[in-house]
């Protein structure tokens, strides 16, 4: 049998969390439609919550300070924004200023084909607030470690998934050239779109880095980072969500400030997330990138 997906790696994961862990998982209509992509298994601890959109993190909060850290499912991530009350003035907070912790799992799923108000990737809003942890796992083996990362720690952490992972089986690793006219680095689902747009690149005789990037906060430069970007000294980020205040520019930001080399970000335009022309305004693809990298290196 063959490596498992992303879907059944977070299937195996709750299903071990709900049935061993005294574990519950919230979300609107569970049941109901499909089982969010076939990643929740069919056993205990499931509450389906009715859809009002703004009730389930109170619950999902309420839930984890008694202990049950709980999983909160919130399937289009716009909806991050009805439910983000509870969670960044109160579980992202109630540690510090009370010294009890809140420590929900919010599984916060982003897509790109499901229109302006259902589409969006907003991982970068929680970077500000004090108190989240925030990654963005793309692979089987991403997804274990963010789980661990949550059981080991005792804070609310928000997993910006994607629906375009879902059925991805391989690891992505950082592709490293000795001599790279460039270092791309790739968050979300632009990672897929990087990979391909370095091997448009190098078909035209430019070799680049590229740097997977899961974690968003905390986000270290370790050696694997910065090494490249020294020697390469021009830095692209990628983001699938908006460039303006988003993670591509406060990580091309810490980047350029720490190894003073010259750092691009690359993300939404600052314009109404759409799919369909002539509004549309999708997360960068690979001709994008392509483009982009070849206006940066003249």
């Amino acid at each position: 049998m063959g490596q498992k997906t992303v879907a059944e790696t977070i299937k195996e994961i709750t299903r071990k969390h709900l049935t061993e862990n005294n574990g519950m998982l919230l979300g609107e209509s569970i049941t109901a439609v499909g089982w969010v992509n076939n990643t929740v298994p069919d056993c205990k601890g499931i509450i389906d919550l009715p859809m009002t959109d703004v009730a389930g993190a109170g619950i999902a909060v309420g839930a984890a300070l008694v202990g049950r850290r709980p999983i909160f499912v919130i399937r289009f991530q716009d909806f991050l924004i009805l439910n983000g009350s509870p969670l960044i003035f109160f579980a992202a907070k109630t540690k510090e200023l009370h010294g009890k912790s809140a420590p929900v799992f919010v599984r916060a799923i982003a897509a790109e084909n499901f229109g302006p108000v259902h589409s969006g990737v907003l991982h970068s809003i929680f970077m500000h607030f004090p108190g989240f942890r925030v990654c963005s796992p793309m692979t089987p083996e991403e997804y274990k470690i963010a789980w661990e990362d949550f059981m080991k720690h005792d804070d609310p952490f928000i997993c910006s998934e994607h629906r375009v992972s879902y059925q991805n089986a391989e690891e992505l690793y950082d592709t490293v050239k000795k001599d790279a006219a460039i270092t791309l680095y790739a968050i979300s689902s632009t990672r897929f779109e990087t990979v391909k747009a370095a091997k448009m690149l190098e078909d035209d005789g430019l070799k680049c880095n590229v740097i997977h990037l899961m974690w968003l906060k905390p986000f270290e430069i370790t050696e694997r980072i910065a090494k490249p970007l020294n020697r390469t000294k021009l830095g692209l980020v990628v983001d699938s969500g908006h460039e303006i205040a988003g993670a591509s520019q406060s990580i091309a930001y810490q980047l350029n400030y720490v190894t003073g080399h010259r750092v691009k970000a690359l993300g939404l335009l600052d314009k109404t997330k759409c799919l369909c022309e002539p509004l549309q305004n999708a997360a960068p693809d690979a001709k994008r990138i392509y483009n982009t990298v070849k206006k940066m290196l003249k």
